[in-house]
């Protein structure tokens, strides 16, 4: 391409890239009423979608060519602004383009290193992903992943017992009054009913070990009438007319002709995986089964899931839902690395709810810029029974 055809066309593709973020942040730019909390909300935005290296408050500042980061703490600090009513935005933009009847909603957890003792629902403990206890916050975030694309579009701050149980400290760091310890599957189960609420085209839910081995999360899900595929433990317990037996033992029981070679849209650069897919008792209208994956030439590295939904879905549906589990751990890495999701320099309460909101919209405007074509269609798989449970082979 010559010189000139090419500055066109980069001058045209930054005009688009501008202009479709005004259009995004019209849809939000009410709900900072004042025109100075407004302006300085776009050159946040702004900031943390430009290559700035570490999206600290001053970095921002400088950004937006100011001299002190006075103005970007006031807005996540001070300033009246609803930050509910963005999430709502967020969630309702990026369902109007990525919206899919197949969408999956995904829920996953994240935990932000801290140090000291006084940022809010910091705490010595076990970080998701880690090994060993450290000083963090988790939040709890969910992802909307369709055909179309993916992004995260709810979040909330886990709080510990330990803070809910002083008031003190809680003042001190921005917590409402008369906020009550949630675990973080009840943390889940609020983000899930305003999606619900909200009309989100989503046929399935996923999760991983800490929400799938809670029986009341499940037991919500059921109540709302989405199918689930949630990860368990090696240790989880399943009932079945004969006993209670874990999945490990179930999975032994599953013959070799159980395996599938599902395509689930996972990267080329993947390696190959293999799934089984096993009906559970009880299930009625709606069926229930335990999916197994193993990576390809490791059999003793398995992953279980917990399942139901509708009774004629196959192991191809399962398997793609399943594969949608790391889709919001996926979105809290790339906003980690792209947008400063936890470069944040807050410790109150709302402060940390409003910079992750902004966090999530930037990357949702990412989001929709990058949207996909939907992949093909699955079929239904027949069965045979071969043991405990009935192994579709």
């Amino acid at each position: 391409m010559p010189q000139g055809c090419r500055v066109v066309a980069e001058a045209d593709a930054h005009a688009s890239w501008v202009a479709g973020f005004d259009m995004m942040f019209a849809r939000v730019a009410a709900r900072f009423g004042r025109v100075e909390p407004r302006r300085r909300a776009r050159a946040y935005l702004l900031g943390l979608l430009a290559p700035v290296p570490r999206k600290t408050g001053r970095q921002l500042a400088e950004a937006a060519g100011e001299s002190r980061p006075d103005g970007m703490q006031r807005l996540l600090n001070g300033a009246r602004w609803d930050a509910g009513g963005v999430r709502d935005d967020v969630r309702a933009y990026v369902v109007e383009h990525l919206g899919h009847p197949a969408g999956v909603l995904v829920v996953d957890e994240a935990g932000f290193v801290r140090k000291g003792a006084r940022s809010a629902g910091v705490e010595r403990q076990v970080r998701p992903g880690a090994e060993r206890a450290e000083n963090c916050q988790i939040g709890v975030f969910l992802a909307y992943a369709t055909p179309l694309g993916q992004a995260l579009i709810d979040r909330e701050l886990y709080l510990p017992r330990s803070w809910v149980a002083d008031p003190r400290r809680c003042a001190g760091a921005g917590v409402p009054a008369r906020t009550r310890y949630a675990t973080r599957p009840v943390q889940a189960a609020a983000m899930l009913s305003r999606a619900f609420d909200a009309g989100v085209p989503a046929r399935w839910v996923a999760a991983g070990e800490p929400f799938g081995s809670d029986p009341a999360f499940r037991a919500f899900l059921e109540r709302r009438g989405m199918g689930y595929v949630l990860r368990v433990s090696r240790r989880q317990p399943v009932t079945l007319p004969t006993g209670t037996v874990r999945v490990t033992t179930l999975a032994g029981q599953a013959p070799e002709r159980a395996w599938k070679r599902v395509p689930t849209g996972a990267g080329s650069d993947q390696p190959p995986v293999d799934w089984a897919m096993g009906e559970l008792p009880g299930g009625g209208v709606q069926g229930r089964w335990l999916l197994l994956r193993r990576v390809a030439g490791e059999p003793d590295e398995l992953a279980f899931f917990l399942c139901a939904g509708p009774a004629d879905a196959d192991i191809g549906v399962l398997a793609r839902v399943a594969d949608a589990g790391p889709a919001a751990r996926d979105c809290v890495r790339r906003a980690c690395e792209e947008a400063g999701l936890d470069r944040y320099q807050v410790r109150h309460y709302d402060a940390w709810y409003r910079h992750v909101t902004l966090v999530l919209l930037a990357q949702a405007y990412v989001a929709v810029r990058a949207a996909q074509d939907p992949p093909g269609r699955t079929r239904v798989v027949p069965g045979r029974r071969t043991s405990d449970i009935l192994w579709r082979t």
